[in-house]
């Protein structure tokens, strides 16, 4: 019996080295898992952050171009942006709440005449049953989720907002708190990509809002003119939607080219006219004019970004799909492109200094 061969662990499970791989993949694995069961509140987080590019951009502005003190700069472009916004809402807070009531009371029946049109008799009653939203109760059910979630998106909003505002009082703390995360001979590398990133979220911000105050104008006017009803909200929704971009102008003209459908075919026409020149003037003119450093992103890559985030974290990932894909695209080009393959390429975000080695 004593002559009998013992059994041995094999060789590769006595190498600590061995061992040590294993736990970083299991780490690694355990890591992607919690990040994907916590996607909504990195969502949230990168919106704030965006909150934050913007009060930091419009207090630098403040900061530079008037005798503001730095350290008083934030709170007073805080302070502006609230009370430019209480000054819209006191000035056209009440047409525009009337001129959306009317756009939610006429959308029904510009439905049901665009569903005549291609042969669909009611189709609002209808059209829950086709996307697969139910009937009677099921349906019913369906509203009262809509509406918690409605609720429930304003609590996100104001969350991001003064998670903004905390981010862009110290927005050191943040960045150096995330660079410690990394091994020291990294650390360096890793706080020039976040910079770099940051220019290049405020670029394509500042464009981004300037092309959404054209759109929006431009559209309220149109209409206006055009003599659609409630011009003013149709250019607001067109305005705001715009923000996403190549689905937001589809969504932002559908309104009024539905409601324009209720007139006549000749006021359709107008309409989509109006629009097809606004997103031309857009892409044209108003985008070389203040989008001369703007991040270029290939445009299939941006729409199967924006489509992929949306398909993945829902319409939150749909309104923050472009600058996540801002953010990535940097970050490739900086870290891997130059850093790693040694390419020379420009990175979006950096100044002249730092362009090239």
């Amino acid at each position: 019996m004593n002559d009998l061969p013992q059994w041995q662990w094999p060789p590769a499970f006595k190498d600590a080295d061995f061992v040590r791989r294993v736990l970083i993949v299991l780490g690694l694995g355990a890591l992607a898992l919690l990040v994907w069961n916590l996607s909504d509140v990195l969502l949230l987080a990168f919106a704030s952050v965006l909150v934050a590019v913007i009060l930091r951009a419009f207090a630098d502005v403040l900061a530079e171009r008037t005798p503001i003190p730095r350290r008083w700069a934030l709170t007073v472009a805080g302070l502006l942006i609230l009370f430019g916004f209480l000054a819209v809402s006191a000035l056209f807070g009440a047409q525009m709440r009337a001129q959306i009531a009317g756009i939610s009371e006429q959308l029904p029946s510009a439905l049901n005449s665009f569903g005549r049109q291609i042969g669909v008799r009611d189709l609002t009653t209808q059209l829950p049953q086709m996307i697969g939203l139910g009937t009677g109760g099921a349906f019913v059910a369906r509203l009262a989720g809509i509406g918690v979630a409605v609720f429930g998106g304003l609590a996100d909003f104001l969350l991001v907002v003064i998670a903004g505002v905390f981010i862009a009082s110290d927005p050191t703390v943040y960045r150096d708190g995330l660079v410690k995360l990394f091994p020291p001979s990294q650390q360096e590398r890793i706080r020039d990509s976040l910079a770099a990133t940051g220019e290049a979220l405020k670029l394509w911000l500042a464009t981004q809002l300037i092309s959404m105050t054209f759109v929006g104008v431009s559209a309220a006017l149109g209409l206006w003119l055009i003599g659609l009803p409630s011009p003013f909200a149709l250019g607001l929704i067109a305005g705001l939607l715009d923000f996403v971009p190549f689905v937001g102008p589809i969504l932002g003209a559908l309104p009024a080219v539905l409601i324009a459908s209720t007139i006549d075919g000749a006021t359709v026409l107008w309409t989509l006219l109006l629009f097809t020149v606004i997103q031309q003037l857009e892409s044209s003119v108003v985008f070389p004019m203040v989008g001369r450093r703007m991040v270029s992103l290939p445009p299939a890559l941006a729409l199967f970004a924006i489509v992929a985030s949306g398909v993945l974290f829902g319409p939150l990932g749909l309104v923050v799909g472009f600058p996540l894909a801002v953010v990535v695209f940097v970050l490739v080009k900086k870290l891997y492109v130059r850093e790693t393959l040694g390419e020379r390429t420009e990175v979006p975000g950096e100044t002249s200094n730092d362009v090239k080695r």
